[in-house]
């Protein structure tokens, strides 16, 4: 009798100490749920969006590689060197005009309404392109496309960083130049027919009507920046983004490091003139 007395308590510790590694097991497997990271897929989509910007920046720079011989017979400028320069460098001073005022557009009305500012130039810029009959028109439009330009890429860096989750942060930032790339490469091969077709070179300045419309017409349904959102004290729209970015669990410590990143630019905010006076200059002079 006591021997079977043992066995029986034996057992029922024995199930006992089962159910007590199956409720530690399960403890386990819900906290590394709540506290692994969030997942990439919820994210990805809007910075795909964000990166026609890029790709769209890339496809202008190469847009006139093939085709300005036949832009410059069709309008008129053939053997003008100032003129087919022009062509070229237009689009890149418009996008120095765009990026003086890219960083105010996106602190002023949000990164999701800036991107869809810089695609509304590219769109009319790249139409008065392809449907001028002078070099003006030509140059007017490749610098309205500039200033679009030059509005986005500033803001792409920052969506992404303000968007992704820290774990593949650096992979969704290598995105914006390897879009890049992928738009200096259509453009050339969709402008390789541009010598035996007479009138090319208009359909490649349509095409690139069309990505800046999706990006314009996408990022509506995009995720603004959580970052923007809890600067301006809209603390719940700033939740409801992460949530979207990131999934329910994810949105409670999300925001505590959002907190803790924006108390702590307040502790170390500089101001240009720091750097001329008081102990940051004594220090950069240490340096020499």
């Amino acid at each position: 009798m006591r021997e079977r007395q043992y066995k029986r308590t034996a057992s029922k510790d024995h199930l006992t100490g089962l159910d007590r590694e199956e409720s530690i097991v399960r403890f386990h497997n819900v906290a590394g749920k709540e506290s692994g990271n969030p997942s990439w897929s919820l994210s990805l989509p809007h910075i795909l969006v964000a990166t026609v910007s890029s790709f769209l920046f890339g496809y202008h720079l190469g847009v006139v590689n093939e085709t300005l011989e036949s832009i410059s017979l069709d309008l008129g400028f053939n053997g003008s060197t100032l003129a087919e320069g022009l062509v070229v460098s237009t689009c890149l001073g418009g996008a120095f005009v765009g990026s003086l005022f890219s960083g105010w557009i996106a602190d002023g009305i949000g990164r999701r309404r800036a991107f869809q500012l810089c695609a509304l130039p590219m769109i009319i810029g790249a139409s008065m392109s392809a449907t001028t009959r002078s070099l003006e028109g030509m140059l007017l439009g490749r610098f309205l496309v500039g200033t679009g330009m030059g509005i986005g890429p500033p803001v792409v860096s920052l969506y992404v960083a303000e968007v992704s989750p820290s774990f593949v942060r650096g992979t969704y930032g290598s995105f914006t130049q390897i879009a890049t790339c992928i738009g200096l490469i259509g453009a050339l091969l969709i402008g390789i027919p541009a010598k035996e077709i007479d009138g090319w070179w208009r359909v490649c300045f349509w095409v690139s009507a069309f990505p800046a419309a999706i990006l314009a017409f996408f990022m509506e349904f995009s995720a603004e920046s959580p970052h923007w959102l809890l600067k301006k004290g809209r603390a719940a729209d700033a939740e409801a983004e992460f949530e979207k970015l990131l999934g329910g669990l994810h949105v409670k410590s999300a925001i505590a490091e959002l907190l803790k990143l924006e108390r702590g630019e307040e502790i170390d905010a500089v101001k240009l003139s720091d750097l001329f006076c008081g102990h940051y200059f004594r220090g950069n002079m240490l340096n020499y």
